[in-house]
């Protein structure tokens, strides 16, 4: 416990918030847009984070995974919506569930723009951050990974995953009926087996690289 980086984990915990508040927000936004007002009706298309908080998948599994060094994982609470009401529901579902990654890549691209306008353009910004300027270093460089993570995370078409909301919709109507009765547990132990054997490191490094160009 003496290791513990108690400013760091503070930081990494309010960017994960932010970050899951975004995806939320973004899907519930996004069935709006699609003809389905369930979100909005039950307080979910907002920024603040109340109302996408889940107590454990928010809370208390990001906390202990920052605590102790384990991989980071955690949830918010799902934005419900109604395919009835969607105008065309096979597009519907799919811009519904593109809309949480496409909102963390919007963040990630927040981050950088904020790095390079901070630490590559202005001597006056550093020297004004003063005592902020590790934390706020330390935020941007959080913001830009774990947004990545989740963006690529969430496509990994299997369930619960947004990615499975997508290919169930892309797929003929035959093949999504069978793909769709996959049991999110199975999806469960395939993703915590991928991440063992490397799998997601694998989707993510190719971008970090590409990332870390954009930033030197």
């Amino acid at each position: 416990m003496e290791d513990l980086d108690v400013g760091r984990i503070i930081i990494t915990f309010v960017v994960f918030l932010l970050s899951l508040t975004v995806h939320e927000c973004a899907h519930a936004w996004a069935a709006e847009r699609s003809g389905d007002l369930t979100g909005r009706y039950l307080g979910r298309v907002t920024l603040n984070p109340i109302p996408h908080i889940d107590p454990f998948g928010t809370i208390l599994f990001p906390l202990i995974s920052m605590t102790t060094g384990f991989w980071m994982f955690g949830w918010a609470k799902p934005v419900p919506f109604n395919p009835l009401n969607l105008r065309d529901r096979r597009t519907g579902e799919i811009a519904i569930a593109l809309a949480g990654p496409l909102s963390n890549v919007a963040l990630a691209i927040l981050f950088i723009v904020l790095y390079k306008g901070l630490f590559q353009t202005s001597t006056l910004a550093l020297q004004m951050m003063g005592d902020l300027l590790q934390p706020i270093y330390t935020m941007i460089e959080i913001g830009i990974s774990l947004n990545i993570v989740l963006a690529v995370f969430n496509l990994i078409p299997l369930p619960p995953l947004d990615g499975h909301h997508v290919l169930r919709n892309l797929l003929p109507d035959s093949l999504a009926e069978l793909y769709s009765q996959i049991p999110p547990w199975i999806g469960f132990v395939l993703l915590i087996l991928l991440i063992n054997v490397g799998f997601t490191r694998a989707l993510v490094q190719p971008i970090f690289a590409v990332v870390q160009q954009l930033l030197n």
